[in-house]
């Protein structure tokens, strides 16, 4: 990608005007996490994912060289992982769960009739639908 753009600016006097996208990967970008997806009539199985987080910045480049300082959006993205790891995500918007808040606890009741008890502590409640990767993302971003 970097080649592509390096290539194209190589006979560009304008280069500033140009924007410009910009993506760091670590390892460090990382959480793991239990969730299930549940849908109308549908609710997978309680199960875990490792997620591997990317970021990319669009926009103009500075007259310093930079898109961006991406030494805070590493110190962010880090921050966010670290505080996600290891929790449940309750997608607390969610339209076919019922989902209960208190006493220290998150209990959920699912349409088929499962009951689930959570320690608040141990949740990640966001303010989701479902607990797919592209909500995740969508939030996460919001929060970086």
């Amino acid at each position: 990608f970097l080649g592509g753009v390096v290539q194209e600016l190589a006979g560009s006097d304008t280069v500033r005007a140009m924007a410009l996208a910009v993506r760091v990967e670590k390892e460090r970008f990382k959480f793991n996490c239990a969730h299930f997806v549940a849908f109308k009539g549908f609710r997978e199985r309680l199960h875990g994912h490792n997620y591997q987080v990317g970021v990319t910045v669009y926009g103009e480049l500075a007259t310093d060289g930079y898109v961006l300082d991406f030494g805070v959006v590493k110190e962010h993205a880090v921050k966010l992982c670290k505080a996600w790891n290891e929790h449940f995500i309750c997608p607390m918007n969610s339209d076919v769960l019922d989902i209960k808040r208190g006493d220290g606890r998150i209990e959920i009741t699912c349409e088929d009739g499962a009951y689930f008890v959570f320690p608040e502590v141990d949740c990640l409640c966001l303010p989701i639908v479902h607990s797919t990767a592209e909500e995740l993302a969508i939030v996460f971003t919001d929060l970086l």
